[in-house]
């Protein structure tokens, strides 16, 4: 029996480089981390966050660039396509697998995570024996303790089992195999293995999704409380300004966030917010100053090559004197124009390039609306599987035309399956459902976009037909940049696939917009727009999140589902005035 005696250590990354399909996502970012540094990972969709966590975790391969990371690291992916996602960029895959990889059960992933934990305490014991026999094991028992206290060892199975209730898995079936689960049931599985663990390192890919209150609450706690490091890419603004120690913008423009070029902030997300836009204001003021001193010194060339251009020759009178000094005074006009020319050079090569126009979403989320209500429910029930508890019940709900209403409650409450029922995806068991909008459209969580090798721009005109694609094209919508238009589908990050199915749902200019969960996976700056624009919406708007942030914000009415899993019942009724 040998237990792990790992010690804490710093996550070490220096110039990394990572290009995919002659795209460079990666140039040259460093990131140090020393244990109890937990680092927010913030950006642009397509920024490189998931690129940058694959290289940490040892998944993926730099084109250039050092990686030192503990012994002793744990890595959750987004989801599990992301295998399959990096694949298809060129990705160069470690040898490692994923957690839970393969024909594993819910109970060896859990035992694994637990197993180490169990043999620090055995060897532990064994040491103190072999000590009382007089051996000289000292400096061994010193290690595995201070291994053992670092991962809380003693309390490894009362955290386990309080761990896996509050993710909603601990009454899954151990035997059950992990391929059968679904993707938040995966996610979550994961994250109470790791959780369990205590890594001397995590390494966290949007962490929050699919986690409701009580989950988010245990993984902010647990994530605190840990000694080693924690990297974390995350879209989840609450999340970031509860657990983040220090933040770093993988798309902080090239000033950065400190004017000289740095990536890392020290502070809040929400005290980040502010220098963010001053940071933008900073770039565009050197960029403003820059070019103008380029224009004086281009206009300082131009003179100065006029004042030696052919003029009058010298009269008659006047030849000794232009022979004599004619040669000293063309060559200093020379050497001014000279000058002009270099620091002209100097200023171009030096200068920042302009600043881009901020991708910002640009379109209205739904159309007018009629009067009266566009959904009216009674009685609806869908009924689980094989006897299952049912998956959701509500008694009654009436949502009036251009109302919005937000839909909460916890994992397994039937908010996604609410939203199928009144999209028409899902016939219920029992119950009457009257939508009366003419347009329905529904952003669900995981969306098909369509085949991985067709582009986007192709998958948009193929999922909202050639006349919409023509008369609201892709690029007017603020969801995709141009250059991504024509990447395919399966090189397309999972917010930039998001992104694009809400291109789809909004283009056809629904009466009524079912949004599961529209904040996941997507960027900070795209979810505080996405909130403002559901203000403005003047359609019917159907909401369900776990997001606090928007939730905190939201000054709607919202209905709750019930706390209990898996089962639920509506608690409330929305009528026209919330």
């Amino acid at each position: 029996m040998s237990a792990p005696t790992t010690t804490l250590a710093p996550v070490v990354a220096r110039g990394l480089v990572r290009t995919f399909a002659a795209r460079p996502v990666l140039a040259g970012v460093d990131l140090v981390a020393a244990p109890g540094t937990r680092v927010g990972l913030i950006g642009e969709n397509g920024a490189g966050k998931s690129t940058l966590l694959r290289l940490l975790a040892g998944r993926d391969l730099p084109d250039a660039g050092s990686v030192q990371v503990p012994d002793d690291v744990v890595y959750l992916p987004q989801e599990t396509q992301q295998t399959r996602e990096h694949a298809d960029r060129g990705a160069r895959p470690s040898g490692r697998e994923p957690e839970g990889a393969g024909t594993s059960t819910v109970g060896r992933v859990l035992d694994d995570a637990l197993r180490p934990l169990h043999e620090a305490v055995a060897e532990l014991e064994h040491l103190a024996e072999a000590m009382a026999r007089g051996e000289d094991v000292a400096g061994t028992y010193d290690d595995v303790l201070a291994w053992a206290v670092g991962h809380d060892a003693w309390d490894a199975d009362r955290r386990a089992d309080i761990t896996a209730a509050a993710l909603g898995v601990a009454d899954l079936d151990r035997a059950r195999p992990i391929a059968t689960l679904s993707g938040g049931q995966r996610t979550r599985l994961a994250l109470a293995a790791a959780l369990v663990r205590r890594p001397a390192c995590l390494l966290l890919d949007e962490p929050t999704n699919h986690l409701d209150d009580e989950a988010l609450d245990l993984l902010e706690r647990s994530l605190v409380d840990l000694p080693g490091v924690v990297v974390a890419a995350s879209h989840d603004r609450t999340f970031l300004d509860s657990v983040a120690t220090e933040l770093v913008d993988l798309d902080a423009g090239v000033l950065g966030t400190d004017g000289e070029g740095g990536r890392r902030f020290g502070g809040t997300f929400t005290a980040y917010l502010d220098e963010q836009a001053r940071g933008r204001r900073r770039w565009e003021e050197t960029w403003a100053a820059q070019q103008e001193e380029i224009a004086r010194l281009r206009e300082k060339t131009h003179v100065e090559l006029r004042s030696i251009a052919a003029g009058r020759g010298p009269t008659d009178n006047d030849k000794f004197i232009h022979a004599f000094k004619g040669a000293n005074v063309e060559r200093a006009r020379a050497r001014r124009v000279h000058d002009a020319e270099r620091r002209l050079e100097v200023a171009e090569r030096a200068a920042v390039p302009k600043p881009p126009e901020p991708l910002r979403f640009r379109a209205q989320l739904t159309a007018g609306a009629d009067a009266g209500l566009a959904v009216s429910v009674r009685g609806l029930r869908v009924d689980g599987d094989d006897g299952a508890p049912p998956r959701v019940v509500v008694d009654r709900l009436d949502v009036p035309a251009g109302g919005k209403l937000l839909v909460t409650g916890p994992n397994g409450s039937g908010k996604s399956t609410l939203l199928a029922v009144l999209a028409g995806r899902l016939v219920p068991n029992a119950g009457r459902v009257d939508v009366r909008a003419r347009r329905v459209a529904f952003l669900e969580q995981d969306p098909d976009v369509g085949p991985p090798d067709r582009t986007a721009g192709a998958a948009y005109a193929a999922l909202v037909g050639a006349a919409t694609a023509e008369e609201v094209p892709l690029r007017t919508l603020g969801l995709l940049h141009p250059r991504e238009h024509g990447t395919p589908v399966g090189g397309l990050s999972v917010g930039q696939r998001r992104r694009l199915a809400l291109a789809v749902a909004v283009a056809v200019g629904p009466d009524l917009l079912l949004l599961d969960e529209p904040t996941n996976h997507v960027s900070l700056r795209l979810a505080s727009e996405l909130e403002e624009a559901l203000g403005r919406a003047p359609g019917t708007v159907v909401v369900t999140s776990h997001d606090r942030w928007l939730r905190a914000r939201w000054d709607g009415p919202t209905s709750a589902l019930g706390g209990a899993r898996p089962a639920s019942r509506a608690q409330n009724t929305v009528g026209g005035d919330g």
